[in-house]
């Protein structure tokens, strides 16, 4: 064998596989196209010459490809070149690739099996000028290791196998001889020869596009989430799990339907604040300030003590005195209902008008019922 023939064909390949960016899975068909060196069986009594060949592949998936591919070479005689000696095949390879991500070569090794066909001349001096041709084919095995890459659209492999095919004589001349000549070959039953090559790899039809999936959902977030239902989303629960019907207030948590103000009672027949009140109705200003979705009406009753007129007007005049301070302490007018005042129509405790005690001071109240 050439030995540095096989060298350079191998370090040339090596060095455009370097170049290559490593290859991905395609899917598509391709074509190839090869040259390089058939190292000839020494058997043959023929010199090495070089070969092309063409082929169709397709990678089956990431790691193996396969192809069919047709050779051909036409090497002379050692003793006679002017006869005629060539040699065309077919075969079909698997090969295994060995690819790593971010490497910019990718080894592989190769198996095929496939047909090949020798058509030679022998010079045959008893029979006159004329050479004798020699047909010869068999099946024909091949291993082999190499490497590809990619360089743009296109692929590049570089490769060295040994190729085995049997030598089976199917030519008619060869029964008709009874003194074959010296110069034919007819000892082994099969020829090895080495294949030293570099080819190209066109793939075919456009670049397959990567599939769109869908966008990824984002983490569900919690100012977008509201397990209950309340309308407080789960960031700013404080009270997950309400129940329908429930007031909530702006923290998740459930509020009391009123706020109570017991203790913000007036005097008989006044409508005046006292202190007392004015420190009770601070508490209220703070709770409205708490939750500011929350709307209350402002409500004023009277004990039973009157007519119900005068107890009417009573009454109006002291949900106003509590509307008024509302206001006068930050809660907005529309948040407030009212003031409404109901006489004596809501007592809570019922003594009578003939009773002394009908000057309850129970009775003189004001309520802040929550309307939301």
């Amino acid at each position: 064998m050439n030995k540095k023939l096989l060298c350079a064909a191998l370090l040339g390949g090596l060095s455009l596989a370097q170049t290559a960016a490593a290859q991905e899975f395609d899917d598509r068909w391709y074509v190839t196209g090869s040259v390089g060196m058939n190292l000839q069986d020494n058997e043959r009594q023929t010199n090495n010459a070089p070969f092309a060949a063409i082929g169709l592949g397709k990678m089956l998936n990431p790691l193996w490809s396969f192809d069919v591919e047709l050779n051909y070479q036409n090497p002379n005689f050692d003793a006679n070149q002017d006869l005629n000696w060539s040699q065309y095949g077919v075969s079909f390879d698997f090969r295994r690739h060995f690819v790593a991500e971010g490497r910019n070569w990718n080894p592989y090794v190769l198996a095929g099996i496939g047909y090949q066909r020798e058509e030679a001349e022998y010079d045959n001096p008893g029979a006159g000028p004329s050479p004798i041709n020699e047909e010869l084919s068999g099946v024909a095995g091949k291993l082999g290791l190499g490497l590809q890459g990619d360089i743009g659209r296109v692929g590049i492999r570089t490769e060295l196998a040994y190729r085995v095919n049997n030598a089976v004589d199917d030519s008619d001349i060869a029964l008709a001889l009874d003194d074959p000549p010296p110069e034919r070959n007819d000892g082994p039953d099969y020829f090895g020869d080495v294949l030293a090559s570099v080819g190209i790899i066109i793939p075919l039809g456009p670049e397959p596009v990567a599939p769109v999936g869908p966008a990824p959902v984002a983490a569900p977030n919690c100012a977008d989430l509201d397990d209950d239902g309340d309308g407080v989303n789960n960031c700013n629960d404080k009270c997950p799990g309400s129940q329908a019907g429930q007031t909530i207030g702006p923290d998740g948590c459930p509020v009391p339907v009123s706020i109570d103000l017991k203790g913000v009672n007036f005097d008989f027949d006044r409508s005046t604040l006292r202190p007392d009140a004015v420190a009770i109705l601070n508490e209220a200003v703070t709770i409205l300030q708490r939750y500011p979705e929350l709307r209350v009406e402002v409500a004023g009753h009277t004990d039973e003590c009157g007519t119900d007129a005068y107890n009417q007007g009573l009454s109006d005049r002291r949900s106003r005195a509590v509307y008024d301070y509302l206001t006068s302490n930050g809660i907005d007018a529309s948040r407030l209902s009212g003031p409404n005042g109901y006489g004596e129509s809501r007592p809570l405790e019922n003594l009578g008008d003939d009773f002394p005690g009908c000057k309850s001071e129970t009775n003189r109240r004001t309520e802040l019922n929550v309307q939301n």
